[in-house]
């Protein structure tokens, strides 16, 4: 105690704050307070992956119908058990069997708050001293600072561009030991917009199964694809090794503010539940939140009775960004697109830092992109792969094109003189 004033003895969790400046809300935030107030342009949102606020990507009223009901019904203003209510798992589980070999039961799925909940509970079922997770790069950034939470040791295993960003099996068998306890997937792919064949899941599967360990499969773009892939669950192979699906409503229905996913046990062998994973599951979502009960009771509704052509025009409007988006991005000679998106809602792109003056790395574009042309791009940095950027392609398409028009400006501006 110095001069009278009292020592107190908290602080903040150092390693909280350090995880979550590595998310993608973290560099989103830096990057919008780097813009420049006294530019009256629209900012164009590349960065983040929320289509909602464009009328293109309104939701299908019968979802919006749906909600209503259930709030007018009465019969939702309870709390809900912590696995979620019978009828919207019993509706996932149809949903989701739809398209695997087997069918689930509502018993193996459970609702949360949306899909990054699920990756919350997961990783806090499998941390424990000495445990490794497999992690995708490129790949979605919340899995590294919840591992960090939890005191998982991650081990990253690249995707290959050249292969249409395809695991590299050869490293996942290079990094697997005893105490590695899962690998993720992430199908259709965040952030680089491929999506995996039949064929590779299959070698996934039967390189997880060799080493003893269970597949977190991601699937909260699930049949948002317009390429030659069509989805297919990684579900379908949990014969072969267990498998968590996490999804959401989030994405195919854009409405990520609704808040509701769920985490999902593909495992007609019972090796999940000999193993303690379920319980732990279980008792995971005993000590936390559930979704608005309110939403768990407008689910069974719009899941069943959505209409095909909803989904139909979203998929066609994504399409036509991806080929606007790549076709573009060949007309900026400082960036090159390797690999044309054939689902969810994103490109990556590479950066040629050679050809451009001034600017270090990837970061330092998005700042200055932001500043000098109010667009906003995740720089890769976010997602494993510094000097790429991640390009955001479910928007309106006259913003797309008017963003892509202002960093090919911005390009040549800070382009090295000859």
């Amino acid at each position: 105690m110095e001069n009278g004033a009292k020592i107190w003895s908290f602080k903040g969790n150092e390693e909280l704050q350090s995880a979550s400046e590595k998310t993608v809300r973290g560099f989103l935030n830096l990057l919008m307070e780097n813009l420049n107030k006294d530019d009256h342009r629209p900012t164009v949102p590349l960065g983040h992956g929320d289509p909602s606020a464009f009328p293109s990507f309104r939701t299908t009223v019968i979802a919006e119908d749906a909600i209503v009901d259930a709030l007018r019904s009465a019969k939702y203003n309870c709390y809900a058990p912590t696995v979620g209510i019978l009828p919207g798992r019993r509706s996932i589980a149809d949903y989701l069997s739809r398209d695997l070999p087997y069918t689930l039961s509502p018993d193996d799925v459970y609702l949360t708050i949306g899909c990054t909940q699920a990756i919350e509970v997961m990783l806090t079922v499998l941390a424990r001293p000495g445990a490794n997770i497999l992690l995708p790069r490129p790949g979605f950034p919340y899995y590294e600072a919840r591992a960090a939470c939890t005191h998982l040791e991650v081990r990253h295993f690249d995707l290959l561009p050249e292969n249409g960003w395809e695991v590299d099996l050869q490293a996942v068998e290079a990094l697997a030991d005893h105490n590695t306890v899962a690998m993720v997937i992430i199908n259709p792919g965040n952030p680089c917009g491929n999506v995996y064949s039949h064929q590779h899941l299959n070698k996934i599967a039967e390189t997880a199964r060799k080493f003893g360990i269970l597949v977190i499969s991601d699937e909260v773009y699930n049949h948002i694809t317009f390429g030659s892939n069509p989805f297919v669950p990684m579900g379908t192979f949990g014969s072969i090794a267990p498998v968590i699906t996490l999804g959401s409503i989030s994405k195919r229905w854009s409405v990520p503010g609704w808040r509701c996913g769920w985490l999902v046990t593909n495992d007609p062998n019972g090796t999940l539940r000999k193993s303690g994973i379920v319980e732990c599951i279980k008792g995971c979502l005993d000590v936390s939140s559930d979704p608005p009960t309110f939403i768990q009771g407008a689910i069974p509704q719009f899941l069943e009775n959505t209409k095909e052509d909803f989904f139909s025009k979203i998929i066609n409007i994504i399409r036509e960004a991806a080929d606007l988006c790549y076709d573009r991005i060949k007309e900026i000679p400082c960036i090159t697109c390797p690999y044309k998106p054939e689902g969810s809602m994103y490109a990556m792109v590479k950066l040629n830092l050679c050809l451009l003056e001034g600017i270090g790395d990837d970061l330092e574009f998005c700042l200055k992109l932001a500043k000098e042309e109010s667009v906003v791009v995740l720089p890769g940095m976010a997602v494993g792969m510094k000097n790429w950027l991640r390009i955001t392609i479910a928007i309106e398409l006259s913003s797309l094109e008017d963003g892509l028009g202002r960093i090919k400006a911005f390009c040549q501006r800070h382009a090295k003189k000859e």
